[in-house]
């Protein structure tokens, strides 16, 4: 997801070699990653079970479909139109599947209660999946000459729906906030994931934008809603960052947690990237038509380049000291998160 986007986002503004080079790593980052999931399932199923039925960590198995999504719009960047559109088709049957497995067994199953506390970022990766489908599809629609009006029709779905279900995590994961003790090993990296999902809402909704006349009438009908809504959520996107940077500054300066690399700083560098590409789209879009937006994109894409090359160099730091020298890193502290036992059923 972070490699592939910030590919796109230095494409954007010239630098075609090195997003080639970031394409390729994207490309094969998925493969292994999907190869790895799919031996998981195989061999430790139990494991796979409790991640489903944990609020923490379910909603993490939409990181499946947003990567798919990003690795398809690269794709497509780089003309290989027929492998982009079979991501698409992995995209969005991966999001319509998880979109009702994971809500069922993480959250609303009867025997979780209470779900709230286990409410985190990556919850809007639930969102991040969905305008994934709609990023895709837009992209897609202009480059085919069939099919047009269904690639539109499922731009304007799946970016309603990440729209609303935005709204809703974003109650949750507020109530959680409010009503539950936040400790400085809660403020996870993931929490940029909000930041994100902003980002990828107005990226869809100015693709959504840039469908021709030509579009179905659900696409045509949608078209100025879709701009003034993706102004809005780059407005909220932006204001998130201080907040967010200010977190980071109270977990790891303030209570002196170590910062040291760990996955979920990719969490970081994906809403970085994004930010970038959505603003450059908000900008030069004709109905919004922001020069401001575009000179913020510029800026930005530099930001994630060298936000991902500091977080790429610190992993592979980090390969080198565990893997070669066999130096085990203590893992961040995490707060427990007891998954409560199903009743055994009645005799």
């Amino acid at each position: 997801m972070a490699t592939g986007i910030v590919s796109v986002a230095i494409r954007i503004h010239g630098l075609d070699v090195l997003a080639r080079v970031m394409a390729v790593i994207c490309g094969v980052s998925w493969v292994l990653l999907t190869a790895l999931t799919l031996i998981r399932i195989v061999r430790h199923r139990p494991a796979i079970r409790n991640d489903f039925k944990d609020p923490r960590r379910g909603f993490g198995y939409f990181t499946f479909t947003a990567g798919s999504g990003v690795l398809g719009t690269v794709l497509l960047a780089e003309e290989q139109q027929s492998l982009g559109i079979a991501m698409l088709v992995i995209t969005a049957i991966s999001w319509f599947l998880l979109g009702y497995i994971v809500p069922w067994t993480a959250v609303l199953h009867p025997s979780h209660r209470p779900t709230l506390p286990g409410a985190n970022g990556t919850w809007f990766i639930w969102v991040v999946g969905g305008q994934s489908v709609a990023v895709l599809a837009a992209t897609l629609e202009p480059t085919v000459s069939t099919f047009q009006d269904e690639l539109g029709i499922l731009a304007v779905f799946s970016w309603a729906v990440g729209c609303v279900l935005y709204a809703g995590v974003a109650l949750l994961v507020a109530a959680r906030l409010m009503l539950y003790p936040l400790g400085p090993e809660d403020a996870v990296p993931a929490y940029w994931i909000s930041m994100g999902a902003t980002a990828i809402t107005v990226l869809a909704g100015s693709k959504v934008v840039l469908i021709g006349d030509h579009a179905a009438p659900m696409v045509r009908a949608t078209r100025e809603l879709a701009a003034g809504t993706s102004v809005i959520f780059w407005v909220f996107g932006t204001w998130l960052i201080p907040v967010l940077i200010a977190a980071g500054y109270w977990r790891h300066v303030v209570h002196r947690l170590p910062l040291r690399y760990d996955a979920t700083l990719w969490s970081i560098i994906f809403p970085l990237g994004m930010y970038a590409v959505a603003s450059y789209f908000l900008g030069s879009a004709p109905v919004d038509d922001l020069p401001l937006v575009q000179t913020i994109a510029e800026v930005e894409a530099w930001v994630a380049l060298a936000a991902w090359a500091a977080v790429f160099l610190s992993m592979c730091v980090h390969l080198f000291r565990t893997l070669i020298l066999g130096r085990i890193v203590p893992p961040q502290p995490e707060r427990p998160y007891i998954i409560p036992e199903e009743p055994d059923p009645a005799p």
